[in-house]
């Protein structure tokens, strides 16, 4: 099961690329994946049908994925599994097949087109073999999603956008109560295994969470309900018929509406005895029978009229699978059956009529019969077959559905109630016979008064696929014999009791019996509402829709926008003072109401300095003395260095604690925060307005201090309320042991939660691109490159090029200036304004620069067994970089550093993954460390462990966030405001000198003069 999975997923992924190079033959291939899988279900016969075995047997596949979760790839095949899934490959080869002739080689989007429908075909086989709760839910919200896409296939059409979303918004809310239910029930039950819940249901029911499950039952019955489209659910499924018509074949006749059916039939073995069920399942069941057929014979579209007639079926299907009695799930399971024969069938049916002829409405279609005979009898039969008329498959499976409901209503544990089912369900099986007789008197018949519609001839291979199921048809109602073996074993899971008369068989011939005499009694009244469709139309126009479901959907939605604009326009108000006066209100209110409430003592063992290190005092003077000047501050720069100046003081509180890790990288991440802030903030003005004015000023105060004192007591309180010893304790020893190293704040990071770490360069990586997509027009290494391949000779600051060849001649006459010896240090300093130059700063840099890089990556390599690792290493090389980049500027930086920001953070994130995959093909786990030691000639012996390959990836991320940030905040404004400052003109009077090979004037002979007499001073120095 795993593999049919696997290929079906791996077929849809490559899907496009087949559709690119041979266009809609690709059907054809994609329509294998299918059809070989439905060859493996056939050949494991013998397993799910062994002999002697009156319930049938089952195959599992189970592999642990999150244990601590219970959660698994658990997947088992038993009969309705495996008679589920013949419908769902089955039907879905036809209709793939189908597609090949349906669609045309321009069409837009048909490799995503079938990559979704056979991805779809994969998740509707994993949902009904799915054995795991919680991976069952992953495989129905699977089909939710990609039912939105094939709905909404004609991206350019509102109505299908439109119903593609509804259906969505439906499923989905359905599929999360699904969600809660499950987890309720697989916590009450201690297992997440369906197999396992339904064998101890009974104990379940007798146990003391009899109250959570029946509530778990309800909300799984939900997503049935919107799933299978129910009452008052049912109008999303006619919406959704702005689908192209395969899609309606397949998802709304065949697959994803049979999803709510299967839960129905999966679960009533056990819960069918659950107070809620029975009234639910037969109440929505039976009004949305009668409701689908109604507004079947209101429709116009024949498509409509299937979509319609869908829902009422689905409604009967409900009735019957529910029912909870051996005669009825045998019956259910044949209408299923026949359901989705008869149904894809007529839809198929359908798109042939709408691609032939160009229309769907019935008053506009007339003749078709006579156009093509072969379509109407392939279209006759399966609109009988929906009838019920004999001897096709939907006569055999609703005669056993009638015979069940006598049986049920003649039970006195019906209470009477039974008789009131069958009357509906006649009542619901005449309107089906007379929809299905409108439906072939629209598409097919010649109507008085209107022209014969103009309609193509049919290729053999379109018509193929509808003509099958229809045959198939046939064969189940002459010899019912092989789909009554298929489902027995099924019925024979609901036991009989006193009041059961047990499963019976399918047969075309049951004798004269009550429910033949009801079948008669459908076929004469269908047929006299068909005779007078005139007089039904008429009276169904005098009657108003007292509640239309897509209405009320609509005016809900329309509330919700509303409600969404009026809270938004009062909590999304511009103001950052707003927004942190309610996260700070909530912060300490919620915290602090709890405290109060509890009412419970301080913990014992409170000091206000610690007696053993009386430097906290001077760190904690340091830290209010920084906060309050950040408040008092009236110039941007001295706030945020005074903000600094609390950072500094939390680190030297670290290592006053020892803990030289945690302050070493506090330090760093306070300095390289603050030089982005520096550099942000030259966009900004250096005032800050209103500061501290303002007429809520008091209320600032009251709130910021409240939030203050409130999380003081917070964190004792919680410190205070530790009963067990911490996990902590045990890390040193795993640190030396599992992951060979002394320093356990690092083997932590890389090792024991390298998780965690791993999230977290993922962040930084993504917070680099999002700075970078807020400065940068187009990407960050695109500059690089094309500096990189100018050509030799280009001289200028400015040529008609643009900005990269602009950078590349700067760059050029930068290292011109740099000396004849070719002395690659510091090339651009003198490219900067004489004011922003500074010499003693380029001489300090040219001494700390090398050794700051080569201390970072002391820092990295040392980092396991000493204070440092891959973070602290990273943001040592950034500040490297930010030193060098603040002595020469933007070209500066891109000497030293001429490689992509994206390229680093995207080797370094890759080579963490790497670090945590290989393992898995070794046999380990992921992210788990080995310790290699080995022995070199002078180094002696050597302990290597590969998390220090882990430790690397994050020491290029942080690197590469520097890098970024540098470039984004530095470079990227430095030149933005040399564009603004600018004289107009400069850069064309400049291109045209360069390209008739002269230097350009003014600045560019003013360069080249102070060249000439910085190399005359340097040859009479030489000569002296």
């Amino acid at each position: 099961m795993i593999t049919v999975l696997a290929v079906t997923f791996a077929a849809a992924a490559v899907a496009p690329w087949i559709f690119r190079k041979i266009g809609r033959s690709a059907f054809y291939v994609l329509a294998a994946v299918p059809a070989a899988s439905l060859v493996w279900l056939i050949a494991q016969y013998g397993l799910v049908y062994p002999e002697g075995s009156p319930s049938g047997g089952f195959i599992e596949e189970s592999f642990p994925w999150i244990p601590e979760l219970k959660l698994e790839f658990a997947f088992r095949m038993d009969v309705l599994s495996w008679v589920m899934s013949l419908l769902v490959l089955g039907v879905g080869t036809l209709v793939l097949v189908y597609c090949a002739r349906y669609f045309k080689d321009k069409d837009d989007y048909l490799g995503g087109f079938g990559a979704q429908l056979l991805a779809f075909a994969g998740a509707m086989f994993g949902l009904v073999t799915a054995d795991d709760l919680l991976m069952m839910f992953i495989f129905w919200e699977l089909t939710t999603v990609l039912s939105y896409l094939l709905i909404g296939y004609a991206r350019t059409r509102l109505s299908a956008r439109r119903s593609a979303l509804q259906a969505l918004v439906v499923t989905t809310a359905g599929g999360l109560a699904m969600l809660i239910g499950l987890i309720i029930l697989g916590q009450s039950a201690g297992t997440y295994r369906m197999s396992g819940i339904l064998a101890g249901a009974d104990e379940l029911f007798a146990g003391p969470a009899q109250g959570a499950v029946g509530a778990a039952v309800v909300l799984i019955l939900a997503g049935a309900v919107t799933k299978s489209a129910l009452l008052p659910f049912h109008f999303w499924l006619p919406g959704a018929m702005a689908a192209p018509t395969p899609v309606s074949a397949y998802l709304h006749a065949a697959a994803m509406v049979k999803a709510g059916i299967y839960i129905v039939a999966r679960m009533a073995p056990g819960f069918s005895e659950s107070p809620a069920w029975l009234p639910l399942v037969l109440g929505l069941g039976l009004g949305t029978m009668v409701l689908g057929g109604y507004r079947a014979l209101r429709q116009t579209d024949i498509k409509l009229i299937l979509a319609y007639g869908t829902v009422s079926q689905l409604g009967f299907l409900t009735m019957v699978v529910g029912l909870g009695r051996p005669d009825a799930a045998l019956a259910g399971l044949a209408l299923l059956l026949a359901h989705g024969l008869f149904k894809a069938a007529l839809f198929l049916v359908v798109g042939i009529i709408d691609h032939q002829s160009g229309t769907r409405d019935i008053r506009k279609l007339s003749g078709v019969y006579k156009s093509s005979r072969a379509l109407a009898v392939v279209a006759g039969l399966a609109a009988a077959s929906m009838a019920g008329v004999p001897p096709l498959a939907g006569f055999v499976a609703k005669e056993s559905v009638f015979e069940a409901f006598v049986h049920y209503s003649s039970d006195p544990a019906s209470e009477g109630w039974g008789l009131v089912l069958l009357i509906g369900l006649v009542l619901g099986s005449v309107l089906t016979f007379a929809y299905s007789a409108r439906f072939m008197w629209g598409a097919f018949a010649s109507k008085p008064g209107v022209e014969r519609t103009p309609f193509k001839a049919i290729r053999l291979s379109f018509l193929a696929a509808p003509a099958i199921l229809s045959l198939l048809s046939v064969a189940y109602g002459l010899w019912p014999v092989p789909v009554d073996t298929w489902i027995q074993p099924y019925a024979a899971l609901f036991g009989d009791s006193a009041h059961d008369a047990g499963a019976g068989h399918l047969a075309l011939w049951h004798g004269l019996t009550p429910a033949l005499g009801l079948t008669a009694v459908t076929f004469a009244a269908g047929l006299a509402m068909f005779y007078w469709r005139n007089a039904v139309a008429r009276a169904q126009s005098r009657v108003p829709d007292w509640v239309d479901g897509d209405r009320a959907y609509q005016r809900t939605i329309g509330a919700l926008d509303d409600v969404a604009v009026w809270v938004t326009g009062r909590t999304q108000r511009g103001s950052l003072y707003f927004y942190l006066a309610v996260i700070l209100t909530v912060a300490f209110a919620v915290p602090l109401s709890v405290l109060l409430v509890s009412n419970k003592p301080l913990p014992g063992g409170l000091y206000l300095v610690d007696p053993n290190s009386p430097l906290q005092l001077v760190a904690a003077a340091g830290i209010i003395a920084g906060a309050l000047a950040a408040v008092r501050a009236n110039k941007r720069f001295l706030a945020v260095l005074m903000v600094s100046v609390t950072g500094y003081g939390i680190a030297l509180m670290f290592a006053l604690q020892g803990a030289p890790d945690l302050a070493l990288t506090q330090m760093l991440v306070e300095t390289i925060i603050l030089v982005a802030f520096v550099l942000a903030m030259r966009s900004l003005p250096a005032e800050l307005r209103d500061r501290t004015g303002g007429k809520y000023r008091v209320v600032r105060i009251i709130i910021g201090a409240a939030f203050g004192v409130t999380m003081i007591f917070v964190a004792i309180y919680a410190m205070g309320a530790r009963v067990a010893d911490p996990v902590s304790l045990a890390f040193p020893q795993l640190a030396y042991e599992g992951g060979g190293g002394l320093n356990v704040v690092n083997v932590t990071l890389v090792d024991i939660r390298a998780w965690d770490t791993f999230g977290e360069i993922s962040v930084l990586a993504v917070a680099a691109t999002g700075v970078a997509s807020l400065i940068f027009i187009r990407s960050r290494g695109e500059r690089i490159h094309r500096a990189a391949t100018m050509p030799e000779g280009t001289v200028g600051r400015r040529t008609a090029v643009g900005n990269d060849s602009k950078e590349h001649a700067s760059l050029h006459v930068a290292r011109r200036f740099a000396g004849k010896a070719g002395d690659p240090w510091l090339v651009a300093g003198r490219t900067l304004a004489p004011e922003r130059r500074s010499i003693i700063f380029e001489v300090v840099t040219r001494l700390i620069f090398h050794s700051m890089i080569i201390f970072s990556v002391y820092l990295l390599l040392a980092g396991h067994n000493l204070p440092g690792g891959g973070f602290a290493g990273g943001l040592v090389a950034g500040l490297a970089l930010t030193v060098r980049y603040l002595a020469g500027g933007r070209f500066e930086l891109r000497e030293a550093a001429p490689i992509s920001a994206g390229m680093l953070l995207g080797t370094g994130l890759a080579l963490a993954a790497l670090t945590g995959l290989v393992p898995l093909f070794l046999g380990g786990q992921v992210f788990q460390s080995a310790i290699i030691q080995f022995w070199l000639p002078v180094f002696g012996d050597i302990k290597f462990v590969t998390s220090t390959l882990f430790d690397i990836g994050v020491y290029l991320v942080v690197v590469g966030l520097a890098l970024d940030v540098l470039r984004s905040l530095g470079a990227e404004i430095d030149e933005h405001f040399e564009e603004a400052a600018a004289p107009e003109g400069a850069g064309q009077e400049d291109a045209g000198q360069e390209e008739a090979g002269q230097e350009p004037d003014g600045a560019g002979q003013e360069e080249a003069a102070q060249e000439q007499a910085a190399l005359a001073t340097g040859s009479e120095r030489e000569n002296a």
